[in-house]
């Protein structure tokens, strides 16, 4: 197998590696999107809704974009890995 990726608590859980057998594994890869948020929605909404129990409408966060993934290197005859390497982009580090 050449890899396991979790993703649920939206946050890169920095444990990538690759196990003895030659499987890419991270816990949590992370969002892809606002991380001025929770989970993707405007803060105070999701603040409001805990404190008062009560319905909100939630809206997606806007700014602070991200781009969380990894890259696995994988042997083409195998398909096991080689290696596994944490990204976690912003749009200012892809400007030239």
């Amino acid at each position: 197998m050449t890899a396991v990726l979790g993703t649920h608590t939206h946050v890169p859980t920095g444990d990538e590696r690759v196990l003895s057998k030659g499987t890419a594994y991270c816990t949590d890869v992370g969002m892809t999107g606002p991380y001025d948020s929770v989970i993707g929605v405007e803060k105070e909404a999701i603040v409001e809704r805990f404190l008062t129990g009560m319905p909100t409408r939630f809206e997606t966060a806007k700014g602070d974009p991200r781009f969380a993934a990894v890259v696995i290197d994988a042997d083409d005859k195998t398909g096991l890995a080689r290696g596994i390497e944490r990204l976690l982009l912003r749009p200012e580090d892809l400007a030239s």
